[in-house]
């Protein structure tokens, strides 16, 4: 690096960097330079492809929208964000953002350091269903035994016909799997956010993606892909299983781009998809 600190940049995310330190990188980085790497380079540093780079190339702040398309990978630290520039040779970058980027660092380790202690609810007027309970099915209403489940499937509405098919396939077979399929499934009345990330997070082992190019404009499916993946950097404790069904016209999503995935669209293939599929969701 440019100069040492004693901070461990390897185990603070680039998310803890804020706004202000966002905007004067982009300073350095998006105006076209003959000499310098620019953002271009960068991002090829970071593993995006030719057409993800062009496909930026039509934002008014390119690096910001790379920087947030890079975050949610496992390898996002601000450590490697740090060795990325100095392999680009822009030490003088980090030599001159330094002070804005231990302070960033150094306010997130007290943030997690102050995180609230959790006091139970007292409430004289008698048992009472929380937003987070009753929320599926088949759940207790009073919260005693919630409802669980093997896969949470996250799909839009345009692929419904092949999760139902999933359904066929996992559900109404010997493998006996039990799918939390949202229109299914959810009760309706509560925060669409809290109930997914409830589901997500407590009561759902696996995640399935089903990708397809409709996928890519639906905020619904980025909010859980990326909130899953925030629960597990690098995928480690919680697995998210990617699912292509159908070709697609437009890139495959840079975020998942680093899990194995499951190619129903690989005539050679289609024989086995159920079973590894079905595999993998009944791993402990």
């Amino acid at each position: 690096m440019a100069s040492k600190s004693s901070m461990d940049y390897e185990a603070i995310p680039v998310t803890a960097l804020n706004c202000s330190f966002r905007k004067k990188l982009g300073l350095y980085l998006n105006p076209t330079n003959a000499v310098a790497a620019d953002w271009r380079t960068v991002a090829e540093m970071m593993d995006f492809t030719y057409l993800e780079i062009r496909n930026f190339e039509k934002s008014e702040y390119p690096f910001e929208k790379v920087l947030t398309e890079w975050e949610p990978r496992p390898e996002a630290t601000v450590a490697n964000l740090l060795s990325i520039l100095e392999k680009a040779e822009r030490k003088d970058v980090i030599s001159d953002l330094r002070d804005i980027i231990d302070d960033d660092c150094r306010k997130y380790l007290e943030r997690q350091m102050r995180k609230p202690v959790q006091v139970p609810v007292v409430d004289s007027c008698g048992p009472r269903t929380q937003e987070r309970e009753g929320i599926t099915l088949y759940d207790n209403p009073q919260g005693l035994t919630p409802e669980t489940f093997d896969a949470f499937i996250c799909y839009c509405q345009s692929d419904f016909q092949f999760v139902h098919e999933m359904i066929k396939q996992l559900e109404q077979t010997e493998c006996n799997l039990k799918l939390c399929v949202f229109d299914r499934d959810v009760l309706p009345g509560a925060c669409l956010w809290t109930i997914t990330s409830e589901l997500i997070e407590k009561r759902c082992k696996r995640m399935v993606v089903v990708i397809s190019d409709d996928y890519l404009d639906s905020d619904a499916c980025d909010f859980q892909t990326k909130f899953a993946l925030s629960l597990c950097p690098g995928a480690r404790s919680k697995r998210l299983i990617p699912v292509v069904y159908k070709s697609m016209k437009r890139p495959f999503p840079s975020i998942l781009r680093f899990l194995t995935i499951c190619d129903y669209t690989r005539p050679r293939t289609q024989d086995w998809f159920w079973m590894r599929l079905a595999k993998a969701l009944s791993l402990p």
